[in-house]
């Protein structure tokens, strides 16, 4: 219960100091938890980040003063966090669809983004089998792409098909180096308000780890500069570690058991979420046994303070 709370204070310091700045360690001290564990879990509960909910909210306000008041475009754009009337335009025109000098104009077609309430309904009362394991500090190799919006969001699907569509030679390159043939790992890390950073990576034996850029061993350029190959070193940490069911594709279901986690597993763990990338471990299986695929996903954790 003191989660909900916590987070429902979160909420409502926000809704008040709209037109604040807004510092957002505050915010996550009102909900009980570090800034980190707190925008990680909005993120998942929400699909959206804490950014985007602020800023959201704030030219939602916006629309209403121009449609309601006589404040100059000047003292409302400052008023809810825009520094020059330029930013501001752009910002209303992307979110309302108008710009701001017509959202005075009689009929104005404005978009509302309303406040977040948390409700508490009775949820849960399923299994959700788990482990916890110890793992130790790791590297992985592989591509990288920044994308935007949250982790596993709604722009994700889009984003990461034509990441692995566009890198199908590298993918299987990186399966000829690694001993777990029948896998490969995706990786998040660096999630903020702008994106975050997607891995496709394997960990690779030792003999292709000091040789992937050796264009004596490896090619003319070496395959480590030719398909872009880059590094991720991991820290030791504590996971906890979740299966979806076997099937062709457990991705819709991996989507799902992320939300679960954070509402019904966490809040009564003992754990907050840990600033340590965020791991899933695909484990492939050929024809005529496609459907025995599955994931693992890795949820860095620490004991909660």
């Amino acid at each position: 219960m003191d989660w909900i709370i916590g987070i429902q204070r979160a909420i409502d310091y926000i809704e008040s100091h709209l037109d604040e700045d807004l510092d957002y360690e505050e915010i996550a001290r009102k909900s009980y938890s570090s800034s980190f564990h707190f925008q990680r879990v909005f993120s998942i509960l929400c699909g959206y980040t804490l950014g985007t909910y602020i800023r959201n909210r704030r030219l939602t306000l916006a629309g209403e003063a121009l449609a309601n008041g006589k404040s100059k475009v000047i003292d409302i754009a400052l008023k809810y966090g825009y520094e020059n009337p330029d930013s501001f335009a752009k910002a209303f025109q992307k979110f309302h669809g108008i710009t701001p000098s017509m959202a005075r104009e009689d009929g104005a077609k404005l978009r509302s983004f309303t406040r977040l309430s948390i409700k508490i309904t009775l949820e849960g009362g399923s299994t959700m089998n788990y482990r916890m394991e110890e793992k130790p500090a790791m590297a992985l190799t592989g591509i990288k792409r920044r994308f935007s919006g949250v982790p596993f969001g709604e722009a994700r699907e889009k984003q990461e098909e034509q990441m692995f569509m566009s890198t199908r030679a590298a993918q299987m390159l990186l399966l000829g180096m690694t001993s777990e043939k029948m896998t490969h790992y995706c990786a998040v890390s660096n999630a903020d308000d702008e994106g975050y950073d997607f891995w496709i990576a394997a960990p690779l034996d030792a003999y292709y780890t000091d040789n992937l850029n050796n264009s004596d061993v490896m090619g003319i350029d070496g395959c480590g500069a030719l398909f872009g190959f880059e590094r991720i070193e991991i820290p030791a940490a504590t996971y906890a570690v979740f299966e979806t069911e076997k099937s062709i594709c457990a991705v819709p279901e991996y989507n799902d058991i992320r939300r679960r986690i954070v509402s019904e597993w966490l809040p009564g763990s003992g754990y907050q979420l840990a600033d340590t990338p965020e791991i899933s471990k695909f484990h492939l299986a050929h024809r005529p046994h496609r459907n025995e695929r599955y994931n693992e996903i890795w949820i860095p954790v620490k004991k909660a303070d």
